[in-house]
């Protein structure tokens, strides 16, 4: 008798199992059944009125509708994903990638998402790690332009993610391209340093070069030369001009650095990354010495992200990358993200000059900095965005 009695109590639990995995394909057939017949011509009251007072069709309306439900807001609660891959200079490089790193942090604490990193120390590793975030990721980002060929190639693999990628542009219908008019805030820059040396030479120093770097440095030069045109001499023959061939290596900013303070320049400006570590080194330890030597950061406010060595530097060209990836991010979570090549410069308030420049750069030569801000923003300028450009840049009037 007790076998008996536990037989039907099993066959009673897998009956109600069964029942409930049916619950909800059967009131989906029942439902459908139903309003079919309400949605053809020949419908009539009748109809509703028997699907109203059925018991058992009710029940199992009540229990596809809850289960509906309940996945319905699963869904809608699902976190998105981002990752983000970084160039060779790392995720702290107090500049670009930090940057990018700081607008995705705000969006992940604003809208709830995931987000995961990864660092790149080498280039034949940037496709691998961005497959590696496209599987799993709903937007993934790639930083700077040696990102084109991998976001390239993986964002046609993944056709159905989405991909950004900052400093360069892709022609692929899922990726977002956000670049900047470098050119126009180096030009800001290079009116700074125009106006503060002393000696009248003036050097730059280049991470890798390309079509990137040279628009930061075809735009310094052009700003050097509106305001001062023997100190912009050496920078168009290019002789206070040089690339490290790296966006990583501080020795080789250090290097280049101490080589051009020996040849007299006294105003550094860097678009390097990593590099500029270095070059920021040995500008300090020429002014501990008493040397009158200045720095220009890049990017963020360098000024501020990196105090230790505040004292040596005039301004920052910044880029708000951190608002591009950020605007990416936005774009996913709003459901407005498209493909396409979105570009920010001065009028769109994308690049500018840094808040800390106040505190080294005198009052006057920022005052001068506006109006060259504003003539650009309103067309009256043209700054040129690479070395052809350049040679045609003639000192405008304002």
């Amino acid at each position: 008798m007790r076998n008996i009695k536990r037989l039907f109590s099993l066959t009673l639990a897998i009956f109600f199992v069964s029942f409930s995995f049916m619950n909800v394909r059967i009131a989906k057939a029942a439902e459908k059944k139903v309003l079919t017949g309400i949605n053809t011509r020949n419908y009539n009251s009748n109809n509703l009125k028997q699907y109203r007072d059925n018991p058992i069709l009710n029940f199992l309306k009540e229990m596809y509708d809850v289960n509906k439900a309940k996945d319905i807001n699963k869904n809608s609660h699902k976190k998105i994903e981002v990752g983000m891959l970084t160039d060779q200079g790392g995720l702290n490089d107090q500049s670009f990638n930090q940057c990018a790193n700081k607008g995705l942090l705000k969006a992940m604490k604003e809208f709830n998402l995931d987000y995961k990193v990864i660092e790149s120390t080498m280039c034949d590793d940037f496709e691998a790690n961005l497959e590696t975030l496209a599987q799993n990721c709903d937007l993934t980002i790639g930083i700077g332009f040696m990102m084109n060929n991998p976001v390239t190639n993986v964002s046609s693999k993944y056709k159905n993610k989405k991909f950004a990628i900052i400093d360069s542009s892709v022609n692929c219908p899922n990726v977002m391209s956000i670049t900047f008019k470098e050119e126009e805030g180096s030009f800001l820059m290079g009116v700074i340093a125009g106006k503060m040396t002393k000696t009248n030479k003036v050097a730059f120093i280049g991470g890798k070069e390309g079509a990137l770097i040279n628009k930061f440095e075809a735009g310094f030069v052009a700003g050097v030369k509106a305001v001062n045109e023997e100190a912009a001499s050496n920078l168009i023959n290019r002789k206070t001009v040089k690339y490290a061939d790296s966006f990583s290596d501080c020795n080789k900013g250090y290097e280049l650095t101490k080589v051009l303070i020996e040849e007299g320049c006294d105003v550094f400006y860097h678009a390097a990354g990593g590099v500029g570590i270095g070059m920021f080194q040995a500008i300090k330890e020429a002014r501990d010495n008493g040397e009158n030597i200045w720095a220009i950061g890049v990017d963020s406010d360098q000024g501020i992200t990196m105090p230790k060595y505040s004292e040596v530097i005039l301004s920052s060209m910044v880029k708000k990358i951190d608002t591009a990836s950020y605007l990416a991010t936005k774009n996913v979570v709003d459901n407005t993200f498209k493909g396409g090549i979105v570009t920010l410069g001065l009028k769109e308030d994308g690049v500018g000059y840094a808040e800390s420049s106040k505190v080294n750069t005198p009052k006057e030569v920022l005052q001068i900095v506006e109006k060259y801000k504003k003539a650009i923003a309103d067309g009256m300028i043209k700054v040129p965005a690479n070395l052809e450009e350049l040679k045609n840049f003639k000192k405008p009037e304002i």
